[in-house]
């Protein structure tokens, strides 16, 4: 009775998928809220401020536009100085590393913040997007879920990818996309099939959510798209995307660049996000469009609207202004940006070619929107998410094959530029790859001095075979001897293998041979400084199971032996004190708030 009862209880998939429902609900009513703030702060303080200072009368009025901008600057003053470090600039790196190196807690006010000053940032004009932030959002409700259940730190990455699944789904009305970001972008393409099924409830739900509030329209409506002529158009849309692989590398580039130098400018850090915003201010006086997230500009390029030496100015000062609005402090994201930029280079790279072969082109509306997705995915190395976001906003199977080509030609190009995306620039600049998983950061952060067996057997190269097969016999374990020359130094390595061929021999024979005679000269050693990610990498490529560690490659005097087992031991060990001290977080958030 007992076992049919059992049947009927939930296991642990199913309630895995009945907290993903919750989160993808949550993560729908977060996004309404989100886009409703973002709303209000652009009609209160954009439109309301254009028409109290008279912008659209023009002539001297003009000069009054930075004020908008620079007023939800000074607006987010009050919050970056109450919770610093949580405000100001591109904060989805920092997402990235709490959901893939710190454990995943989010606290619960990163919701409201973001909420509030993306919309004051982008509400105002400056130039950002709302989609990382939502991302972030919905990862932190994911969090919180996590957090209330006490799970493991691989089930709350799952959680965070849920809610970030769900806000990119809700924003875009693309609820495959919001589960290729969340797969490709933030659990870094890795993840089981009981996760994949979370990120398509919690995709799915927040989807209908926000359809049910604001109907089935995607963020920005895309043309309906043709191909005119395939043998003619395939090779322009492979060139186009040899360009936007440059251009994103050129845009990730000029992001950190432009970042550093803010980051050095002896200003008072609160001044620097005001100081971005009049720069924009200044730039928007001559070039408008590249004020907010641009989806208004965006839906007329995709028309096929908008002059060649337009669209190609505003793909660079869409880049600056970017990067000047982040970078200075201001608060939001690059996904909005990315699809801007995207969109300028396809309509102008279009309006080219359909000048020079009308017949065989379509309009440039088209290549705009193939821009769109191609741009994204380079900038992101995320060719998946543009794939189905451009299929899930055009609904034209059609577009599948161009996009399909431009984001992985795209992809592949900025890729061989530069290892990075934008989103990963600043785990390289620490020596950290986030691809690798926090396990590898973990042993990256270990040296191998605090791992080594320093009580080690070495054996002189003057030795004789029966000396060392007498050391064989004693050892109580291992079967590697580093070999030193009369002045201590290791010269090579004597193992078993090597004296297997002349065990045969007889005894008198044997004893004319020497160790330097027939030990290994080609070495792998490692110093007490290296990691423990390099030496697992070289017990990796060399199948073997014991390192020499000495004391500098040009010194070689041996101070122990590093075995594969105390790697993995010194590994775990530091994993249970990360997982204690996490656990100890866990509990004073739940206790005290967070």
């Amino acid at each position: 009775m007992k076992n049919n009862l059992r049947k009927f209880v939930p296991g642990e998939n199913t309630h895995m998928m009945l907290i993903a429902t919750f989160i993808g609900l949550m993560a729908g009513v977060c996004n309404i809220v989100f886009r409703t703030v973002v709303q209000w702060v652009h009609t209160i303080f954009f439109e309301g401020g254009k028409d109290l200072l008279g912008i659209d009368l023009g002539g001297w009025h003009i000069l009054l536009l930075p004020l908008i901008p620079i007023s939800g600057m000074i607006l987010l003053i009050p919050l970056s100085l109450l919770f610093p470090g949580e405000v100001n600039g591109y904060g989805f790196t920092k997402f990235l590393r709490k959901v893939n190196l710190e454990g995943g807690y989010i606290k619960a006010r990163t919701i409201a913040l973001k909420i509030v000053a993306t919309a004051l940032t982008i509400g105002t004009g400056n130039s950002a997007g709302v989609e990382g932030p939502i991302a972030a959002i919905g990862g932190a409700m994911g969090s919180q879920v996590g957090q209330f259940f006490r799970v493991s730190g691989s089930r709350m990455k799952v959680y965070i990818a849920a809610g970030a699944a769900g806000g990119i789904a809700g924003m875009f009305n693309a609820p495959i996309a919001g589960i290729f970001f969340a797969s490709e972008i933030v659990l870094l393409g890795t993840f089981e099939i009981t996760s994949f099924g979370a990120l398509v409830i919690a995709s799915a739900l927040s989807t209908v959510v926000t359809r049910a509030y604001y109907g089935a329209t995607p963020a920005f409506p895309i043309p309906h798209y043709v191909m005119v002529n395939p043998f003619v158009e395939m090779p322009l849309y492979s060139l186009m995307a040899i360009m936007i692989g440059l251009i994103a590398v050129f845009h990730i580039r000029v992001f950190y660049w432009i970042r550093d130098k803010f980051e050095a400018l002896p200003l008072h850090p609160q001044l620097k996000p005001i100081t971005g915003a009049l720069v924009i201010g200044c730039m928007a006086m001559a070039y408008p469009q590249i004020m907010g997230d641009g989806y208004h500009f965006i839906e007329s390029v995709l028309n096929g609207e908008g002059a060649i030496l337009l669209l190609f100015a505003l793909v660079f000062l869409k880049i600056i202004a970017t990067a000047i609005t982040l970078g200075s402090g201001g608060a939001g994201g690059v996904f909005a940006p990315a699809l801007f930029i995207g969109a300028m280079i396809g309509g102008c790279f279009g309006h080219v070619v359909n000048k020079v072969l009308p017949n065989y082109t379509a309009d440039p509306g088209a290549y705009a929107t193939v821009g769109i997705g191609a741009f994204l995915a380079a900038s992101t190395h995320a060719p998946m998410t543009a794939i189905f976001l451009l299929f899930e906003m055009t609904g034209n199977y059609l577009i599948i094959i161009p996009i399909m080509l431009t984001s992985i030609i795209g992809t592949m190009v900025a890729k061989r530029f530069d290892h990075d995306s934008i989103d990963t620039v600043d785990f390289t600049r620490e020596g950290i790859d986030i691809h690798e998983g926090r396990e590898a950061a973990i042993m990256k952060s270990i040296r191998v001095g605090k791992a080594i067996t320093e009580d080690v057997d070495f054996i002189s190269e003057r030795a004789n075979i029966n000396h060392l097969l007498e050391i064989f016999r004693m050892a109580k374990e291992g079967f590697y001897f580093p070999v030193v020359d009369d002045s201590g130094r290791m010269t090579g390595i004597i193992s078993m293998q090597d004296v297997k061929n002349i065990l045969h021999r007889a005894e008198e024979e044997r004893v004319c041979y020497l160790v330097g005679g027939i030990c290994s000269r080609d070495v792998i050693m490692l110093t007490p400084d290296d990691t423990l990610y390099t030496a697992m990498q070289l017990f990796d490529l060399k199948g073997i199971e014991e390192i020499p560690v000495v004391e500098d490659l040009e010194n070689k005097w041996v101070v122990g032996m590093l075995k594969r087992r105390d790697v993995i031991a010194t590994y775990n060990h530091e994993v249970l004190k990360k997982g204690i001290s996490e656990k100890a977080e866990t509990i004073r958030i739940t206790c005290g708030g967070g």
